[in-house]
């Protein structure tokens, strides 16, 4: 992601501290290092390093193999040991040793088996991929619950379609092939992430910008496939979006859609009074049109005058509108005052 486009995280900090502050919570204690790094992988020791914006980051295999490390030291069975590597891969349906070079930090573990060990550990979708300060922005994020959004707004944000998203709001979620969902959110990026000129990025694009060939790419794109984690972290990487959006299922995404944009809201300042209504406040205009009521017709078009000479001062005074009342040389006067002078309406 753009660093332009990423959330301050000094902010999200303080945000988070005046909430815990506000709720009756000691802000210390929401913030502690060690309880950030349980939900987002990321070492107590770096944790203040990622916020400062100065931690290094990692090559993505000792990252991942990192967080692996992280999740069984800090998620362990009912005994308070680390779950067996057997145990984990069992869960889904993958043989122990498929899981022995992800713990050894010798190799990468396939797409679907990331996905596994995460939904194992219960944390989010981008636990393992997501970089640093991603990784902290989730964990900063979750201090907060969701906010109502447009199914349109939402739909670009989690690839899913508004039908789905109707459906996972009312707790009835529908359930993917892994292969089927990674090829339906890749579609989704590339048709809602164009380019400048309006085309969709070329595969071979995508792939150059994690060093791999578009050929890479094209099972993904057919539905023949999954990609390998590398290619799922540079296409994540290349459209700017969650480290978990290729992966997460779909009630995880909405979730981290609507923390997000409750975050946006949170932070935003107050919006700009519109400069009209902070006039009508400021003078009392209520008051200055009663009193308007009571002029003469030849006070109306005084009015009118000293107002045109204003707007013109200004250059708010259009040469249409100054055309108008020179050629008519009238102005309008309320109905009221008509009334009170007898004349018609």
């Amino acid at each position: 992601m753009p660093a332009a486009d990423r959330a301050d995280l000094g902010r999200a900090w303080a945000r988070v501290a005046a909430l815990a502050e506000r709720s009756g919570r000691d802000p210390a204690a929401v913030l502690c290092p060690e309880r950030l790094s349980r939900l987002c992988g990321v070492e107590p020791a770096l944790v203040p390093q990622v916020v400062a914006g100065t931690a290094p980051e990692l090559p993505l295999c000792l990252r991942v193999h990192r967080r692996f490390l992280r999740l069984r030291d800090t998620r362990r069975d009912k005994h308070g040991r680390e779950w067996p590597l057997a145990a984990i891969a069992e869960d889904f349906q993958a043989p122990g040793a498929s899981l022995g070079p992800l713990n050894a930090g010798t190799g990468l573990p396939r797409l679907g088996h990331a996905a596994g060990v995460q939904r194992f550990f219960g944390v989010y979708a981008g636990f393992l991929l997501a970089d640093s300060q991603s990784a902290v922005e989730h964990a900063l994020a979750t201090a907060g619950a969701g906010a109502p959004a447009d199914l349109g707004h939402l739909s670009y944000l989690t690839g899913m379609e508004p039908c789905d998203i109707r459906l996972t709001l009312d707790g009835a979620p529908p359930r993917l092939p892994l292969k089927e969902q990674v090829r339906r959110r890749f579609e989704h990026l590339r048709r809602t992430r164009l380019r400048a000129d309006g085309q969709v990025h070329s595969l071979a694009a995508i792939a150059r910008s994690f060093y791999a060939s578009g050929q890479s790419l094209t099972r993904l794109s057919h539905g023949e496939g999954l990609p390998n984690l590398a290619a799922a972290a540079g296409i994540q990487r290349f459209y700017g979006v969650d480290g978990g959006f290729l992966l997460a299922d779909d009630t995880e995404a909405l979730a981290t859609a609507l923390a997000g944009i409750e975050q946006e809201l949170e932070t935003a300042g107050p919006r700009t009074e519109n400069p009209m209504l902070a006039v009508l406040r400021a003078h009392d205009v209520r008051s200055i049109v009663t009193r308007a009521g009571r002029l003469s017709p030849a006070g109306w078009k005084s009015l009118a005058g000293h107002l045109d000479d204003l707007l013109a001062r200004e250059g708010q005074l259009t040469r249409e509108g100054r055309l108008t009342r020179e050629s008519t040389g009238r102005v309008a006067v309320p109905d009221d005052r008509k009334a009170a002078e007898g004349g018609a309406p």
